[in-house]
């Protein structure tokens, strides 16, 4: 080789190394830099008992769907013993998964939906009893942990796949899926009763997943096509492993979160949560919604795992992404698809499992991040949203639903072009679409309930904001808060301390962002969207705050206007005419559909913005002028907090 050669070559391959060097800097982002401690310690579940309007929320559901659910859906509940007698094999080719779907091989691909279905059910029936300490439902749920138990294998596994099928797909399969479901379930029965054969068999039966999906030498997301439901949920393991790591501190288990998104991201699937879609700034959301939602949990994972800046910048593009396809109540679009769309009050409807996981993934970034702004994203999503997707009086809940709500008939708004969509009704089940909505809406309460109040070292944080009550400890020291307060209804709030002996810690309380002032009883500072109250504190010692508000006018993506109170969304509700679609053998369980008595979509008077009038602030009953498109006339509506309607209008367009 020549001088020149040599120089040549040697110049080639210097510029390669640098090449390479560089795009090795941009394209690892899988690559563990230092991990990243959570900025706020959430308490063990059942530290927090609700109150007031939340306890009797959750009571209603165990009276209703949520203690119920076995007996209305017996054949998915009870009959198929998925994780026992009935596993899945190579025999089986359908089953009863509760959706009225053709027949055909295709039929497989659904065969884990009952284990969905009886766990997250199970996860909101074991919380809420545990939080309203139902003993009649405690002791049943009892019963349910020890059989649970003794379907553990020699080896460890807990889930739904006879030996022959179990870790050895290449195609759509719940293995994940099925075991972070039930897993959830007895993370919280082992946080309430410390019954060390609970974590001993978890921890067990996450050992058995990372022993045949070894780290980094294994392919659990990979598929020989990208379309895939429960293979995808699965990803939402990440869950079990996280919670795991903060009971032990085992740094294993948060490793195993990067690598499960690792893989996720680099196998050919249709999901929106792949790091490459993330960061690419023309990328729409456009898949199911409930796994966008939901994966948002893992990409956080992945980055407080790795600490590498490449997820960190990731994760606030996605959550900028997720922005775009919020309404004003919070409600994510997703019926079931995002469909590439943006928020719309009227057209994108929202499902009620996106409410459940992008609630939870707001509620975990808050945990991580100690940003006051996901405390104001939870409540806002479910005080309005959630809040608005059930039915005021009767044990039931939309599967789909709209800001703009004019017709439950079935359709969207009374669209009847779709003559199998039965999801935008009410029902205690939904068995005629499926039975996911149901226990999910039996979770989001005491996933709000669980994460009112948190920890860090100074002390304790309100973080969530409502009645309740929490029992901790800080250096030893018991502690007892009393939390009373009607919020979101009411904006005043009292705090009373029981304490052992006297004790000095900080309090903090989250500020929420639509408070123009408050008061509080007491020496503070704020910062960073908190009231810090540090003294030391005795035995009966009281805060009072409350936080001022007014009616607020204000803008959508569309240019159309609506109204707020506080962390309330305001509606004007509209007269129903309901109608009975079935009967369920247990006696009080219906299903219904809601016509409009007289429906008019209302827009906004005159070009100018729309004003708000208080009625009766106490009721929380107010007033706007719209135009009547029908009369041509003005006239003035009612405006009542979203949360307390059926059918409504959110938001009112100018008129032309």
């Amino acid at each position: 080789m020549s001088v020149c050669a040599f120089l040549m070559y040697a110049i080639t391959n210097l510029i390669f190394l640098q090449t390479t060097y560089g795009q090795q800097n941009v394209e690892k982002p899988y690559e563990k830099i230092k991990p990243i401690s959570e900025t706020f310690q959430p308490l063990p579940f059942s530290s927090i008992k609700p109150r007031g309007w939340l306890k009797e929320e959750i009571e209603k559901d165990l009276n209703g769907f949520t203690g119920h659910l076995d007996s209305l859906a017996p054949a998915l509940v009870i009959d198929d013993d998925i994780y026992d007698k009935n596993r899945l094999s190579k025999k089986i080719k359908s089953k009863d998964v509760g959706a009225k779907v053709d027949a055909g091989d295709w039929q497989v691909q659904f065969l884990w939906w009952n284990s969905e279905t009886q766990s997250n059910w199970r996860d909101g029936y074991i919380r809420s009893a545990i939080l309203v300490n139902n003993k009649e439902h405690l002791a049943r749920i009892k019963n349910y942990i020890n059989k649970i138990l003794a379907t553990q294998d020699a080896d460890g596994y807990l889930g739904i796949y006879d030996k022959e099928l179990r870790y050895n797909f290449n195609n759509e399969n719940g293995e994940l899926w099925s075991k972070t479901t039930l897993l959830r379930g007895l993370l919280a029965w082992y946080e309430y009763t410390k019954d060390k054969r609970v974590l001993i068999a978890i921890e067990r039966a996450v050992q058995n997943v990372m022993t045949n999906y070894p780290e980094n030498k294994s392919h659990p997301f990979y598929s020989i096509q990208p379309n895939n439901g429960g293979l995808t949920h699965g990803l939402t393991f990440t869950d079990v492993l996280e919670n795991l790591y903060r009971i032990t501190k085992n740094e294993t288990y948060r490793d195993y979160c990067l690598f499960l998104y690792k893989d996720f991201s680099t196998e050919v699937l249709n999901e929106d949560a792949q790091y490459n879609k993330i960061i690419d700034p023309d990328y729409k959301l456009k898949g199911h919604g409930v796994h966008t939602y939901e994966h948002l949990r893992a990409v956080a994972a992945a980055y407080y795992a790795s600490g590498n800046q490449l997820l960190r910048n990731a994760l606030k593009d996605f959550l900028n992404k997720i922005e775009g396809t919020t309404t004003v109540s919070g409600g994510p679009a997703g019926d079931e698809w995002i469909g590439g769309r943006k928020a719309d009050e009227t057209n994108t409807g929202y499902e009620y499992c996106s409410l459940q996981e992008l609630m939870n993934s707001y509620e975990d970034l808050f945990i991580k991040t100690g940003d006051a702004k996901f405390g104001d994203k939870t409540e806002k999503l479910f005080f309005n949203a959630a809040q608005g997707s059930r039915d005021p009086g009767e044990s039931c809940i939309a599967y789909l639903k709209t800001d703009n709500s004019y017709y439950m008939t079935g359709g969207l708004n009374g669209d009847t072009s779709d003559k199998k969509q039965t999801r935008y009704s009410y029902s205690p089940v939904h068995q005629d679409a499926a039975v996911c909505c149901v226990p999910n809406a039996g979770r989001t309460a005491p996933y709000y309930v669980q994460n009112m109040w948190m920890k860090n070292k100074q002390g304790l944080i309100a973080s969530l904001l409502g009645p309740c009550e929490v029992n901790t400890e800080i250096n030893g020291t018991k502690i007892h808060i009393l939390e009373s307060t009607f919020y979101p209804y009411n904006y005043s709030i009292e705090f009373k301390i029981e304490i052992n002996q006297p004790t000095s810690f900080d309090i903090k309380i989250r500020k929420p962002s639509w408070a123009n002032k408050f008061s509080v009883s007491g020496n503070w500072t704020e910062k960073d969207g908190f009231i810090i109250m540090h003294k030391t504190w005795k035995n009966n010692d009281k805060i009072s705050i409350r936080f001022f508000t007014e009616p607020e006018v204000k803008k959508d993506a569309n240019n159309e206007y609506y109204f707020t109170y506080g962390a309330l969304v305001l509606a004007h509700p509209i007269a129903v005419t309901e109608n009975i679609t079935r009967n369920y053998p247990l006696l009080g369980f219906h299903d219904f559909q809601y016509h409009p008595v007289s429906l008019v979509v209302y827009k906004c008077a005159g070009d100018t913005e729309p004003g708000i009038e208080i009625e009766n602030k106490d009721k929380l009953e107010f007033t706007t002028s719209v135009f009547n498109p029908v009369s041509k006339k003005d006239e003035a509506i009612e405006l009542v907090p979203m949360g307390k309607t059926i059918l409504r209008q959110v938001s009112f367009s100018q008129a032309k």
